[in-house]
């Protein structure tokens, strides 16, 4: 009779999925979650060559274990930087032998363009790999909203679509961002992912808010159902081609930018260039904030907040990471540079304002339209949100001091505009 030792091997989970779909949400989910008890290792890996997704986690790792968070940069981890996910894996195998690193299990966030055939290659192709670690499953973030656009994108002859890759390839998926779609949407988009993999189950949610016990030590990886499916799995020969129409820019700057400026720039790329502009993420120094701007965005949708307060230590600058289809980089740094709040820039929004100080208007208030003046452009106090300028401090008639939030009719006008205007359609 035999007996069939158990694997003590390092299980490891490949998360994958489209620009956007939610890898580092979920990320953030897990290392948040401590009910499951387990001592995680993450490797991360960003298309760029500056990296968002370890500020977008900072706050997690610092509690969790910030020591095991590796970040491998500029490039693809399905391609150019594959070696260097073997060193890092045998340093992990080599800490963990003389004792000095306990690990329940290892999660690696490829880059929203990876293919993640060559990344679950790698753990049967390199010996020392595999001696130490077993590939546990792929699974694949699903971004219901867009995902059938990405399907359908057309790559030039020799690039793979990396969507349909990542599908493909899948042992689970998580269909997320359930709260963008319908049930009609839900029922044509599984079908759709069913007719590319069949065999891997898929889970819905919001917000990437699953259980942890679907994503790790799953137990789902098969290496007989892959390479019957893909019979150059194991072929180290073949190298993946991307779509080389799709790039990434990424801007630098330690001058604080102008949240005003800024807001209006991102919401023109959002509108004008949301199609071809992938995924947009920064980590933004505002002017007029001690707090960090994070910022994110999938095609045109849009999500950002002020986070927490930028440590002492800490070198206040922004990262700005552009992901997307025929991009102009000049064009795209250009703007972004044209956000910093300068001098020049304040004079030409103070330029732009309809009312000079001095000037007698109308505000807007819980008692109507009430009367006063301007006393101050570009106004700013510490009771105001971070990052805000009022484009007006008004004194009204009484004496109390309130601010515009906005140069518009709303919120202030010129006096007795209402008179004037009821006026003109009498003579009219």
């Amino acid at each position: 009779m035999t007996t069939t030792s158990k694997d003590t091997r390092v299980p490891v989970t490949i998360l994958t999925g489209y620009l956007g779909s939610g890898k580092t949400t979920l990320v953030n989910h897990i290392l948040t979650n401590k009910d499951h008890g387990k001592k995680i290792a993450i490797i991360e890996n960003e298309f760029g060559d500056v990296g968002i997704d370890d500020a977008l986690m900072a706050k997690n790792t610092k509690a969790h274990i910030e020591e095991e968070i590796v970040e491998m940069m500029n490039g693809c981890i399905c391609c150019t930087v594959r070696q260097d996910l073997v060193v890092v894996l045998n340093k992990f195998a080599g800490r963990i032998a003389s004792g000095n690193l306990k690990l329940d299990c290892i999660l690696i966030e490829t880059t929203g363009m990876a293919d993640p055939a060559p990344v679950a290659q790698t753990f049967f192709v390199d010996d020392s790999v595999q001696e130490h670690f077993r590939l546990d499953g792929i699974v694949t973030l699903v971004d219901a909203k867009h995902i059938e656009q990405h399907l359908d994108e057309e790559k030039p002859e020799g690039a793979e679509n990396e969507a349909v890759e990542q599908v493909a390839f899948a042992d689970r998926m998580i269909l997320n961002k359930m709260d963008l779609v319908d049930k009609a949407d839900v029922e044509r988009i599984t079908a759709r992912l069913k007719s590319i993999n069949s065999s891997a189950p898929i889970i819905t949610a919001e917000k990437s808010k699953v259980s942890v016990d679907l994503v790790l030590d799953i137990h789902a990886f098969d290496l007989k159902k892959t390479v019957d499916m893909d019979p150059e799995f194991l072929n180290t020969d073949n190298e993946h081609e991307h779509d080389d129409t799709v790039s990434s820019i990424c801007v630098v700057e330690d001058k604080p930018l102008d949240l005003d400026t800024l807001q209006r720039w991102v919401n023109y790329l959002l509108v004008n260039k949301g199609t071809d502009l992938y995924r947009m993420k920064g980590v933004l120094n505002v002017a007029d904030s001690e707090e960090r701007f994070m910022f994110q965005a999938v095609h045109m949708i849009f999500n950002g907040n002020f986070d927490e307060p930028w440590e002492p230590s800490e070198k206040r600058e922004s990262k700005f990471v552009f992901i997307g289809k025929n991009l102009d980089h000049a064009e795209l740094k250009e703007g972004f540079l044209a956000c910093i709040q300068t001098p020049d820039l304040v004079a030409k929004r103070k330029l732009a304002l309809r009312f000079a100080v001095g000037d007698a208007v109308e505000c807007r208030t819980a008692d109507g339209y009430v009367p006063g003046k301007v006393t101050q452009h570009l106004y700013r106090d510490d009771f105001m949100p971070p990052g805000v300028t009022a484009p007006y401090q008004i004194q009204l008639d009484d004496g109390k001091l309130i601010w515009a939030p906005e140069d518009d009719d709303k919120y202030i006008r010129a006096k007795d505009a209402l008179f004037a205007e009821k006026k003109a359609k009498t003579e009219a």
